[in-house]
């Protein structure tokens, strides 16, 4: 039993917030990291490795800055790629059903700086929530981490500390279930 992490940041050598939330991660069993700009720097999804890997997941999250309101590019991308009907949705397309999805996201700005447009952050994660829900996912409330630009060590540490603790609850969970059936 698995978690498939999607890591995606296109400079996550210059990301503290990433980086942190990643070796928070790093090693627990039942959690396969997979850096998704690390495996395509050209941006050529192998598609069939990808739904290999979400066939043997039990839940999926997908772990990013948040750029202009939504993913990096690399992420859109694999989703567009991946989550083909007849393999995530339509038809027999039930990869994901049942498994939890969990979006992780790094934000730069305060969450007040989000609340002045009148929207909460949760808003601008409905298109990933409606992918979820499309492919019969189990969408779950986001991890977010604001003011990633400035967060003193301290705040990173506790941050990272409950993603540790969110990524390892769904390892557990699904360890306890018996792996859904595919048709």
């Amino acid at each position: 039993m698995n978690v498939l992490v999607l890591v995606a940041h296109p400079a996550s050598d210059r990301s503290r917030a990433n980086r942190a939330l990643r070796e928070a991660i790093t090693g627990l069993e039942g959690v396969d990291i997979h850096d998704l700009y690390e495996a395509y720097p050209d941006m050529m999804v192998d598609v069939e490795t990808e739904q290999s890997r979400l066939r043997a997941a039990q839940a999926l999250v997908v772990q990013h800055p948040f750029y202009w309101y939504s993913a990096p590019a690399l992420v859109k991308e694999w989703l567009d790629l991946v989550l083909t009907h007849g393999f995530a949705y339509g038809g027999h397309g039930n990869a994901l059903a049942g498994k939890p999805w969990l979006q992780a996201i790094t934000l730069g700005g305060p969450e007040a700086s989000y609340l002045r447009t009148g929207r909460r952050v949760d808003d601008f994660l409905l298109p990933f929530q409606a992918s979820a829900e499309l492919c019969q996912a189990i969408w779950q409330p986001p991890f977010t981490l604001h003011g990633a630009h400035a967060i003193d060590e301290r705040e990173l540490a506790g941050a990272a500390l409950s993603y540790r603790a969110r990524v390892l609850g769904l390892a557990q969970a699904k360890a306890a279930r018996p792996p859904a059936v595919s048709s």
